[in-house]
């Protein structure tokens, strides 16, 4: 199967499709390198990490032992919010516990030094927890920009940001992010944002693609939406006799984000993977998938709050306005 590509603004690029590496809080790190190893056999080139994962170090083995040419592999990581302050130091841990010499990408994982315990409920409140502060993000930015200076990465990048936090990053960064890593399925679409991405050449990779089954516990509400369960992503299934999570797959890569599926199981993984290389949706297939949204964000990150704050919806800018 040949992969198809998505070129980054530094003409680098990048899998139309990577492997998500977080196991939900339920999947252990020697399952996951297990599904990584599969993954790479199977042809997955790009794969999505995090250092608050907790198994960079099982999947740096799964990818030593598979000995892909290093020159072929897109491995991106994510600075985890307690690191803020030592960008550097964190780098070069995901660096050793991958066994690379570089990343391909590195992103801020959220706009916040919130930190909250790997494993907690939803309830979960960091006393130290405060909004967004640019001043403070410039500072950890400017930080990743150097890990690039001195070879560590090869781009930078953000996650979970919004418009508003991106026109000051804009305005400010010496070096543009290059991709934004954010939630992208059917029912949550965030068209607004994907557009801003794309008009300032920023290529969206987007996580819950097939709207998160396995998500942990705290990020489950009565008023979510399942995208495998919707009547025209159901009957745009049955046209092409595959499971309604393959036609979320082919939908996201044909709309122009990276989706990063995650799967235990590798049938599943082989499955994600067909679906962004063969028998795409039709025009009247795509646009009939448009009426499928539903504004259901699934990952609203309450964790991450701080006193004084609303509600979860503080941490999304509603409105167009950062909020503190």
């Amino acid at each position: 199967m040949k992969v198809p590509m998505k070129t980054l603004y530094t003409g680098a690029q990048i899998p139309g499709i990577g492997l998500g590496t977080f196991g939900s809080d339920h999947v252990d790190a020697k399952t996951v390198a297990g599904v990584v190893r599969e993954a790479l056999k199977m042809g997955y080139r790009y794969l999505d990490c995090a250092a608050c994962y907790g198994n960079e170090a099982e999947i740096g083995e799964a990818i030593a032992d598979c000995a892909v040419p290093r020159g072929e592999l897109f491995v991106l990581s994510k600075l985890w919010n307690d690191m803020h302050g030592r960008v550097r130091e964190a780098c070069e841990k995901t660096l050793r516990d991958l066994r690379l010499e570089y990343l391909d990408c590195y992103l801020v994982h959220w706009p916040f030094p919130n930190y909250h315990p790997p494993g907690c409920d939803g309830n979960a409140r960091n006393p130290d927890s405060r909004p967004y502060i640019h001043e403070e993000f410039l500072r950890t930015w400017r930080a990743m920009e150097d890990l690039v200076d001195r070879g560590l990465v090869r781009h930078i990048g953000v996650s979970n940001m919004t418009i508003p936090k991106l026109k000051l990053l804009l305005r400010d960064a010496r070096i543009c992010p290059a991709v934004h890593e954010m939630e992208l399925h059917p029912c949550f679409q965030q068209g607004e944002l994907f557009q801003f991405c794309l008009d300032n050449d920023i290529l969206p990779i987007g996580y819950c693609p097939i709207g998160s089954p396995a998500r942990p516990e705290r990020d489950r509400t009565e008023e979510d939406f399942a995208d495998t369960q919707m009547p025209v992503v159901r009957e745009i299934a049955r046209a092409h006799g595959v499971h309604p999570a393959v036609i979320c797959v082919k939908w996201a890569a044909q709309r122009g984000q990276v989706p990063i599926p995650f799967t235990s199981r590798p049938e599943n993984a082989l499955a994600n993977l067909r679906a962004v290389c063969e028998d795409p949706l039709t025009d009247g297939e795509m646009n009939a998938m448009r009426s499928v949204e539903r504004n259901s964000r699934l990952i609203k990150g309450q964790v991450f709050l701080w006193e004084g704050a609303a509600s979860w919806l503080d941490l999304w800018d509603i409105g167009g306005k950062i909020h503190g």
